[in-house]
């Protein structure tokens, strides 16, 4: 395989770990977390939200560094940030600390998840980016697939903390290393004006393209089908403990 291919294949792995670890984790996790800290599920939620607004905020300067020192340094150092917050998040011991992990976690989101390794593929890839995208969106999509049910499965006998125990060490073993050793395409560091008229010029065409309005639209579908299939979920879990509760005392 040339560098470019096995970049690829690696950032396909790394992206499924990397969503599931830091994002999808935690949609199964936030009921047992409540339940065993004493914490509102609200409040659990709050800090998960901090992160990603940290990881919004921090994108522009992940965008740069990339720029700069190229894909392989920035997604290294994001995820051995993100073992760090995950085994801060797996031991805070107080609502505060719990919402400082997340904090780092936002930062690792930032430089682990698909906008940096969008832009390292057309970097790479460049006017024939288009398939080397396509993959990494289609490949990486399966991440809630495997880490939904592998969290549900770990939570039983481990409790949320030592999932996210097993989680840190798996982000560690699988992301750090893909991301170190093969992320080795040749990469010509630059560094753009911010604020140009041609950036402002291209922004404007991007916005008003076809293209641009259907690619929304169907991230916006994707997402509302999956708030749909989570607030079912929870309907249906809190549905059957209702129903359950008469039972358990009826022949109690």
């Amino acid at each position: 395989m040339e560098p470019r291919s096995r970049a690829l294949a690696a950032l396909c792995v790394t992206e499924i770990v990397s969503w599931g670890v830091l994002y999808y984790a935690f949609p199964v996790l936030v009921g047992a977390i409540s339940a065993d800290t004493g914490w509102s599920v609200a409040a659990a939620t709050g800090a998960f939200s901090v992160g990603a607004l940290v990881s919004a905020g921090a994108g522009i300067v992940v965008g740069r560094l990339i720029d700069r020192h190229g894909p392989r340094v920035v997604m290294t150092t994001g995820s051995v940030v993100g073992v760090l917050a995950v085994v801060a998040i797996a031991t805070a011991p107080t609502l505060p600390l719990f919402y400082a992990a997340w904090a780092l976690a936002g930062l690792a989101q930032a430089a682990t998840f698909y906008p940096p390794a969008f832009a390292a593929l057309t970097g790479w890839y460049g006017e024939a980016r288009v398939r080397a995208l396509t993959t990494l969106t289609l490949v990486a999509g399966f991440s809630s697939t495997v880490f939904a049910p592998l969290t549900a499965a770990l939570l039983g006998p481990l409790g949320w903390r030592g999932v996210f125990g097993v989680l840190a060490v798996v982000l560690a073993v699988v992301t750090v290393p893909l991301h170190a050793v093969l992320l080795t395409p040749p990469w010509r560091a630059h560094d753009r004006v911010a604020g140009g008229a041609g950036d402002a010029d291209h922004a404007r065409v991007v916005l008003r393209s076809p293209r641009f309005a259907v690619v929304t639209a169907v991230i916006r579908s994707a997402r509302s089908a999956s708030t749909r299939r989570r607030s079912t979920s929870s309907r249906c879990s809190s549905g059957a403990a209702w129903t359950w509760a008469p039972r358990r005392s009826r022949w109690g």
